[in-house]
């Protein structure tokens, strides 16, 4: 005999309903398919579940392909990962093809796409060259930054659009084609560059102008806040990689828009991360839409895998 108190409850009397009346949320007819060899990427996409994220993803897709359809802004911000897994050439091929019509990136993001143009690889070793302090110090990349931006202050553009002119000037010809800064530029494809000052490396370079940085920065901000009001009725943001800094930019310039009395309502939202983050939750997926209409949505993988996919998803259902 048990020596508790209380007797575990008796569900003999407990009430049930039938199955077969009762319903459910998910049927066979969204189970998967199984893959058939030689039906390529669409017969892939095709045959993955009508549910949860696979579903989100086709939404995604046509949220997409209706907004080039309609002439609406597609922007794409991200982080510096993005440019280190060597996903420039897909979004280049996106932008040639209607799917980009801007990209804004933190400090991280144009400072690794530099070094591609000048050197053809980025990322150093940070472990290694911590000890002796040596982290951040490569000084073609430190120093050409800076100039870049100081030129921007001088001749009144942003600093996206500074970094792809200076770095057209001084690509090796080898690696112009993976530098999105470059083939931007070259497309009149605007580039904004978000700086958040200390956390990139250019920032303790000897040639900094603090000055310049912030304007050239600020510049871009204002230039990203006429970008987002494009997204009204149709457009489509994604956010990739970016846990603060993309974010925390988006969100201002969606407030900043609204507040000068411009609309901005019915638009989607993306953001595409190997985890999903609070900021980018809210401020992206989320508040955007409180009363304004639109959808946003969370895709969680990858970004060499889901950015590559999402491109060839909508090549595959171009006409």
């Amino acid at each position: 005999m048990s020596r508790y108190r209380k007797a575990p409850m008796d569900l003999s009397a407990l009430k049930t309903v039938s199955l077969m009346g009762r319903g459910g949320k998910v049927t066979v007819d969204h189970f998967a398919r199984p893959y058939e060899k030689g039906r390529g990427l669409a017969g892939l996409l095709d045959s993955l579940p009508r549910l949860l994220a696979a579903e989100n993803f086709r939404a995604v897709v046509e949220a997409l392909r209706r907004a080039r359809k309609n002439g609406r802004g597609i922007l794409w911000g991200f982080g510096g990962h993005v440019i280190k897994c060597g996903l420039a050439p897909v979004l280049l091929d996106l932008m040639r093809r209607g799917y980009a019509t801007s990209f804004s990136m933190n400090g991280s993001g144009a400072i690794h796409d530099l070094e591609i143009a000048l050197a053809g690889y980025t990322s150093e070793d940070v472990g290694a060259a911590l000890p002796d302090g040596s982290f951040g110090s490569a000084e073609e990349t430190g120093r050409e930054f800076n100039v870049a931006l100081i030129a921007a202050r001088r001749d009144g553009i942003g600093a996206g659009e500074a970094l792809g002119r200076h770095a057209e000037k001084l690509a090796d010809p080898r690696f112009v084609a993976s530098s999105l800064l470059v083939e931007a530029y070259r497309a009149s494809t605007p580039v904004t560059v978000h700086i958040a000052v200390g956390t990139d490396t250019p920032h303790t370079h000897p040639a900094t102008d603090a000055a310049a940085l912030g304007e050239a920065t600020h510049y871009d901000f204002r230039l990203f806040c006429s970008l987002v009001e494009e997204l009204d009725q149709g457009g489509v943001y994604l956010n990739v990689g970016s846990a603060v800094v993309m974010p925390e930019v988006f969100l201002k310039a969606v407030s900043t828009v609204r507040n000068l009395g411009r609309p901005l309502k019915e638009f989607t939202t993306v953001n595409f991360d190997f985890l999903q983050h609070y900021r980018p939750k809210v401020n992206v997926v989320e508040r955007p839409h409180a009363s304004a209409g639109g959808k946003g949505y969370s895709l969680t993988g990858h970004h060499e895998l889901m950015i590559p996919l999402l491109a060839a998803a909508l090549i595959e259902r171009e006409s």
